[in-house]
């Protein structure tokens, strides 16, 4: 039987006690079965889910093997996505706390280049990033990777799917020979099989289930008119009525129309997918993560790496076709210790789909009539959150505790009418109960922050 104790592997005792520290307690499937393997600088293939504590796998290996007295980048982790990349190096920075100084850069697109260019200069351990802005660099001679150790590629379908994979490949084409790599996917389609062909050598490959307890989700399934999926989501809602829910839609054009639908009947809902600028996609996240937001509609692509520790419920507007689609997408809900809801509407046409579904889960899909749903309240969903803009950030020299500071002060709130606090480079975000969000704002525009005066903002909602 293999130990799920941290103790048994190869670790320094200081990162043995930075991970107690942390709260990792005992690994998970995942880490118990790769672990062991990467750090003996095996290539490995583990297909794993969302959730699985698949970063702190690659990022304990990564930092097994690092120099930190050698200022060269040891370490590449390529993502699909800008916020997968920010999540990955922000749990990288915490593992890698147990060694000083160990510079852990985000390359991704949405912001200037430069800036990155000017911080490659000084050197870096470990790079996050995304294949477009990689590339980038590369064809700038910006990064170097000739003393590259270990090369790992995360949710390496979606890079596929996003259309990636030429990038993806022209970068392990850059990368040294030997080094380790480390190819991590929710799914094992034959073009990722193909692809880990030429990318690593000779790898283990591992498969562990997404890590959720499936009899702590609640499914239901309801079978509609096609024209009637918005007002089934309604009265979904309405029913429901979850704290956060997040509801995929098959395209992006169902997106907008629904979360415009749904906010035009008073529901704090916002639309999440592809056509979205970077600074409007990093404010619907914010905004979703805390509270501020009921309903998040969002496509599969733009949905993934989202980590949302609690969600109330998954709504299923459309029977996705791919049986492990609807897996992952409602092993979102019911999370760690907490029950699930997972709603999907059917349409006769797509009655397919929903067998391929139950063959798949092996047990009879739960069918509910949709009109034996009654309101359970007068109220339209609302956020119990609004999200207050500070145009003001790092570069100001601005913290979560000088805000938290003059909306407890200047502004009058308790600590507890004020939720989470981001602080991004040059705009701050803030989560104020509701009910007093509006007379804050006031107050707080006429006062100052660290003596000084800032302009902010409510954000609709």
């Amino acid at each position: 039987m293999t130990s799920l104790s941290f103790s048994s592997l190869p670790l320094s005792p200081t990162q043995l006690g930075n991970l107690d520290s942390l709260g990792y307690k005992e690994m998970t499937e995942i880490q118990a079965q790769s672990l062991p393997l990467i750090l003996q600088g095996r290539d490995l293939i583990a297909q794993a889910k969302t959730g699985s504590g698949k970063t702190a796998t690659f990022g304990l290996g990564i930092l097994h093997t690092l120099d930190p007295a050698r200022y060269a980048l040891q370490g590449l982790v390529i993502c699909p996505t800008r916020e997968l990349a920010d999540q990955v190096a922000q749990e990288l920075r915490r593992l890698a706390r147990a060694e000083a100084n160990i510079k852990i850069l985000t390359l991704a697109g949405g912001t200037p280049i430069r800036p990155q260019v000017e911080s490659l200069q000084y050197g870096a351990h470990i790079v996050v990033g995304t294949p477009g802005r990689l590339i980038d660099h590369l064809e700038r001679a910006s990064v170097d990777l000739s003393a590259l150790r270990t090369l790992v590629l995360d949710e390496a379908d979606r890079m596929v799917d996003m259309g990636f994979f030429d990038d993806v490949a022209r970068i392990v084409a850059a990368c040294p020979s030997p080094r380790q790599t480390l190819l991590f996917s929710a799914t094992y389609p034959d073009d990722i099989r193909k692809s880990a062909a030429r990318f690593l050598k000779n790898p283990v490959e591992i498969r562990v289930e997404a890590q959720h307890d499936a009899s702590r989700i609640e499914q239901h399934f309801f079978e509609i008119a096609p024209d009637g999926r918005n007002a089934a989501v309604a009265q979904l809602l309405n029913h429901y009525r979850p704290v956060s829910a997040l509801a995929f839609c098959n395209t992006k054009a169902q997106c907008r129309e629904l979360a415009d639908d749904l906010r035009a009947q008073g529901f704090s809902a916002l639309a999440l997918h592809g056509d979205l600028e970077q600074r409007e996609r990093d404010e619907v996240l914010v905004q979703f993560a805390n509270q501020s937001c009921s309903v998040l509609v969002a496509t599969d692509v733009a949905a993934r790496g989202l980590d949302i520790p609690s969600l109330g419920a998954v709504i299923n507007v459309d029977v996705t076709r791919d049986p492990e689609v609807h897996v992952h997408r409602i092993g979102r809900t019911g999370r760690g210790q907490e029950n699930g809801l997972a709603l999907s509407l059917c349409a006769p046409h797509e009655m397919q789909a929903a067998n391929l579904i139950e063959q798949y889960q092996g047990k009879p899909l739960r069918w509910s009539d949709l009109k034996r749903l009654a309101p359970t309240s007068n109220e339209p969903l609302r956020a119990p959150m609004v999200t207050m803009v500070v145009l003001g950030g790092k570069k100001e020299k601005l913290r979560p505790g000088d805000l938290l500071g003059a909306l407890t002060g200047d502004a009058g709130l308790t600590k507890e009418q004020v939720g989470k606090i981001n602080v991004a480079d040059q705009m701050s975000y803030v989560a104020l109960e509701r009910s007093v969000a509006k007379a804050a704002c006031a107050k707080l525009s006429n006062g100052s922050i660290k003596g000084r005066r800032f302009r902010m903002r409510l954000m609709p909602g």
